[in-house]
């Protein structure tokens, strides 16, 4: 009987260290480790306009329409870039409905964007990413958006450019992965020009 109490106090006494360590000491101490070596990303990657709003996350797609703004790409979670239902349309290549949807896109890019029929369209500005929350557009998207974004803004092509160059991520160590243009960053970058502008 001694032994089954000593054995049964032994257990209780392992659980509530574990307990205490995996569920307190580790956790707080990550915590701690992140918040000191990697604050930005640690909360969440936000970003911040100059009056101190949080606009959103760097690691997030938001949804964007009209000329003056550019846009991400098309999004298939709930009713589009809802982080609450993160994923993908699941419709794969032979999907008849996938290649309607594809047209369409591909028809509407141009057209807001002032192409010719025969003129190639980038495949990120008419696919959805698999989480439907993907925040970068390619380079090339980007490039054939700024005319637009310029005339509607009544700024230079140059300084459309320069501001993609501004916002656009070399990949991971730059060499991992390909280049993108952070949209968020860049729309924000775009109002913030706006503002300067404004108050001059």
């Amino acid at each position: 009987m001694k032994q089954i109490v000593y054995e049964a106090r032994r257990a209780v006494l392992a659980t509530l260290v574990l307990a205490l360590v995996c569920c307190a000491v580790y956790p707080l101490l990550v915590f701690g480790i992140a918040q000191v070596a990697f604050p930005t990303q640690a909360n969440g990657s936000l970003i911040v306009d100059a009056s101190g709003i949080v606009r959103g996350s760097k690691l997030l797609g938001q949804p964007f329409s009209g000329d003056r703004y550019f846009h991400p790409r098309p999004s298939a979670a709930g009713i589009g870039y809802d982080a609450a239902n993160s994923g993908g349309s699941n419709l794969g290549p032979t999907s008849q409905k996938l290649r309607d949807l594809i047209k369409e896109r591909i028809e509407a890019y141009r057209k807001e964007n002032g192409l010719k029929a025969e003129d190639s369209v980038p495949a990120d500005a008419v696919t959805a990413s698999g989480s439907g929350l993907d925040p970068d557009i390619g380079p090339r998207n980007a490039e054939i958006q700024a005319a637009r974004v310029a005339r509607a803004r009544g700024l230079s092509l140059e300084r459309i450019q320069e501001l993609i160059r501004q916002n656009t991520d070399s990949g991971r160590f730059a060499i991992l992965g390909q280049p993108g243009v952070n949209v968020l960053g860049l729309n924000l970058a775009l109002d913030e020009l706006r503002n300067i502008t404004d108050a001059k």
